[in-house]
């Protein structure tokens, strides 16, 4: 009787625990704040395929709102993931691709560097919650929040709860509708987010010499992630995308192009084709920052030739494994059909 009740007791607290487990997921779900910049890049990168992301896009929103998955994909059958955050620093990103993989064997990795040459400072706390909370728990979300953040400051980012936990009067239909989606339908995900405004630029002239302006702890984590991708044998393009340059950028960019030849790692800064991408400054921008979903399509074309005469990447299409790259197709095409209803330029021009 004694070992029946001993083993009754076990199940009653196995079925507790995952009681438990289950109510908090649910909780998770609701509660946790959904961001498309950065939250679910990272939380849906774990829904997708093993050994699928052959392109693995890196950096900031540069990334997931101006390199199109759907053209990478429709044109040129390169299965890519926008793995990405908000103003995502360098030594993030480091900790972004040992995430990554734990269970992808990307073939190449293309690093953007807007954030190193616009964002100084050691700790950046401005978008912390975006490139923090999609990650899941583990030693090396540890080792990411060490290297973001000041010891004073790790609870208010850890654990996530933190940054949510007193959410219930901001709940909205999305947070419940949060609770049903499948782990197929986030796997339709890529990353990609575009945006719909058009906003007139004005093109910069761009002539800076200087190079200069990288800190040490960007130069720091950019060599890490060159020595990690070399040992790994992941090919690794240090990219800029197109955007409205200032001579401070240009001066880093230069630098971090010495280092790359150094290290013998391709480097193309984008704000020396505007003409090559055809890039027209009165409709392809959202912002001075970054280009819209017009814009995101002309870039896109351009970086998949290079990207196909320059690596040796496979074409995925038809390929019964890689059907959810189908999917993200037919999801962004929703998403601008939704946006032309809604009387959204960028949307309207196509």
């Amino acid at each position: 009787m004694r070992v029946l009740r001993f083993i009754g007791k076990k199940w009653l607290l196995l079925l507790f625990i995952a009681a438990f487990i289950l109510l908090y997921q649910g909780y998770d779900r609701v509660l946790s704040i959904k961001t498309a910049h950065g939250i679910r890049q990272a939380r849906d990168m774990y829904a997708q395929p093993a050994d699928t992301i052959d392109v693995a896009f890196m950096g900031s929103s540069h990334v997931h709102c101006d390199v199109s998955t759907a053209v990478l994909w429709e044109q040129f059958g390169i299965a890519a993931y926008d793995y990405s955050a908000a103003e995502q620093p360098l030594w993030t990103t480091y900790y972004y691709l040992k995430e990554l993989c734990k269970k992808q064997e990307p073939k190449l990795v293309v690093l953007d560097l807007y954030a190193p040459a616009r964002f100084k400072e050691d700790y950046q706390y401005e978008c912390m919650t975006d490139n923090m909370n999609g990650v899941r728990f583990s030693l090396n979300k540890l080792r990411m929040l060490a290297s973001n953040c000041e010891p004073s400051k790790y609870a208010d980012y850890f654990p996530s709860l933190a940054t949510y936990h007193q959410r219930y009067n901001d709940l909205v239909k999305e947070d419940f509708e949060a609770l049903f989606v499948s782990r197929k339908e986030r796997a339709a995900f890529k990353g990609y987010t575009p945006y719909f405004n058009v906003v007139p630029q004005t093109e910069p002239v761009i002539s800076e010499t200087k190079s200069e302006g990288l800190t040490e702890k960007s130069e720091e984590y950019l060599r890490k992630i060159i020595d990690y991708t070399q040992k790994n044998g992941i090919g690794l393009l240090l990219l800029v995308a197109p955007h409205i340059s200032i001579p401070e950028d240009e001066m880093t960019y230069n630098r971090i192009h010495e280092i790359a030849g150094e290290c013998g790692v391709g480097f193309l800064n984008c704000n020396h084709a505007y003409d090559e991408i055809g890039l027209d400054f009165s409709k392809d921008f959202n912002d001075d920052s970054h280009l819209n979903y017009i814009g995101s399509g002309k870039f896109t074309e351009y970086l998949g030739k290079e990207l196909k005469s320059t690596f040796d990447l496979p074409d995925r299409r038809g390929d019964a494994k890689w059907e959810s790259w189908d999917r993200n197709v037919l999801e962004i095409q929703r998403e601008v059909e939704e946006a032309a209803a809604m009387g959204k330029e960028a949307a309207l021009l196509q």
